[in-house]
């Protein structure tokens, strides 16, 4: 899928000559979702306040991931999320690829796609709503991604948040001197 960059700025079209597959390919779709990024170098893409993104990050260093199908992480999209920090070991039970940050108050997932940070996001809510368990929400992420990945269906959870946006989310903990 090649979306070009006619009439794009010089810098940024002259970065994606050197990028190559899904990374490339997200930058493309996501310059038609949402605009020009407001930062580009020659390992990342970036978007700030794009859609209900508080951050979205497109790395060209991927890392392999197999939970729940074999996919390459690179797409990091952010929200302010305040995680209680006694969910902290659960998240990383659930998905490596989750990253909550106590102090800047914010939670990260990345993957290959938005609607798996989507879900990701909203599973992990669930979580620390106290609506599913560790093993329920992996589970779930099983069901909702074989369903887009393998036939295209889409769910709730793949499409936007179903929480609240969160506001006054960092925590810069306290001074002890």
């Amino acid at each position: 899928m090649y979306y070009g960059l006619s009439g794009y700025h010089p810098n940024l079209y002259q970065i994606l000559e050197s990028w190559t597959g899904e990374p490339k390919n997200t930058v493309y779709f996501l310059i038609n979702k949402y605009g020009l990024p407001n930062e580009a170098s020659s390992r990342r893409i970036i978007w700030y306040n794009n859609g209900p993104w508080k951050r979205t990050i497109v790395h060209l260093d991927t890392v392999p991931h197999n939970t729940p199908t074999p996919h390459l992480d690179y797409l990091e999209q952010t929200i302010d999320y305040k995680v209680p920090v006694q969910f902290f070991d659960d998240l990383a039970k659930f998905d490596g690829s989750l990253y909550p940050d106590r102090t800047a108050g914010e939670t990260s997932a990345k993957c290959d796609q938005e609607a798996a940070n989507f879900m990701a996001l909203n599973l992990m809510n669930d979580i620390v709503t106290g609506k599913r368990s560790v093993e329920d929400a992996r589970r779930a992420a099983v069901e909702i991604e074989k369903a887009f990945r393998l036939n295209g269906q889409f769910s709730s959870y793949t499409t936007g948040f179903l929480f609240p946006k969160q506001y006054n989310t960092a925590d810069p903990d306290i001074s002890f001197f």
